[in-house]
């Protein structure tokens, strides 16, 4: 069992939890993930891990309340328990200097880049990260952001917070001002607004690596669920990814299995809507 520690909503629908797990902690390195059940009845579930404490022994997951099991997660209290967190799994970000980096999170891909800014800062590098939601509300972990990176650029769709607008915008600006010349951009977040963010840099030759969240279940590479298309090969995301080459993924393919499964998560929350209905505090 992993104990919950802390709990702090972070949005309407977006939470922070910090869970006990130190051999998790000690192994964990930027852009890795762990796959959750929350008892032995329930559905796995693949999760960034948003941050590692290895002294204390404590990971961090930050979690959009969508699916069913995401709101169940989300409706926990510290104090409770998880079942079960696999992990670390996948591979690790490949570190290097780049030179200037531009790390792109949308939403909960926020989540993501967040270690990647420091381990990147600590190479060496210049960071900026441009960070995006809808609203200002939707707008997460900017503060920590600005204490590891040289620039944050906030960004939303409706103007409310920031620069009015899609993250690809701000990242046009930086890429067309070119002082100083973006060499690597390293983005999670939507689908859609990281293949936006692939065709952008693909003119420019500039590496950028996307973290993919296909249909995952066993995390070892066994089941298949995750297996996306790469340079034209089959590869699966649980151990050879979750980071790609941006050029290179097979964006309709993802989305089109992404989609899969959608019309029964939706029955599945309907179902059991009266359980679901107050459960987040």
């Amino acid at each position: 069992m992993f104990q919950i520690v802390d709990k702090k909503q972070l949005s309407e629908n977006v939470y922070r939890l910090e869970v006990q797990a130190p051999r998790i902690a000690k192994a964990y390195r930027p852009g890795q993930f762990a796959i959750l059940r929350i008892d032995e009845n329930g559905e796995r579930i693949p999760l960034t891990i948003a941050q590692a404490k290895p002294l204390e022994g404590l990971i961090t997951f930050i979690i959009q309340a969508i699916g069913f099991t995401t709101r169940r997660l989300c409706g926990m209290k510290a104090g409770e328990a998880i079942r079960d967190v696999a992990g670390p799994l996948g591979r690790a970000t490949e570190l290097e200097r780049f030179g200037h980096v531009v790390l792109v999170g949308g939403g909960v891909g926020t989540a993501v880049i967040y270690p990647q800014a420091q381990a990147l800062k600590d190479l060496g590098n210049r960071v900026t990260a441009v960070i995006g939601g809808r609203t200002k509300e939707l707008v997460i972990l900017e503060d920590e952001l600005k204490s590891v990176c040289d620039q944050v650029l906030p960004c939303t769709d409706d103007g409310s917070y920031g620069r009015k607008g899609f993250v690809t915008t701000a990242l046009s600006e930086l890429i067309e001002k070119g002082e100083p010349k973006v060499d690597a951009v390293i983005t999670a977040g939507p689908v859609m607004m990281m293949k936006a963010i692939s065709d952008l840099t693909r003119p420019f030759g500039i590496k950028t690596i996307v973290s993919l969240n296909p249909i995952m279940v066993d995390g070892t590479g066994m089941c298949g669920g995750c297996r996306v298309t790469v340079g034209g090969k089959t590869l699966f995301a649980c151990v050879e990814g979750p980071e790609f080459d941006g050029h290179e993924v097979d964006f309709k393919e993802l989305v089109d299995r992404l989609s899969t499964y959608r019309d029964a998560e939706k029955q599945m929350v309907e179902s059991h809507r009266c359980k679901l209905d107050g459960i987040i505090k």
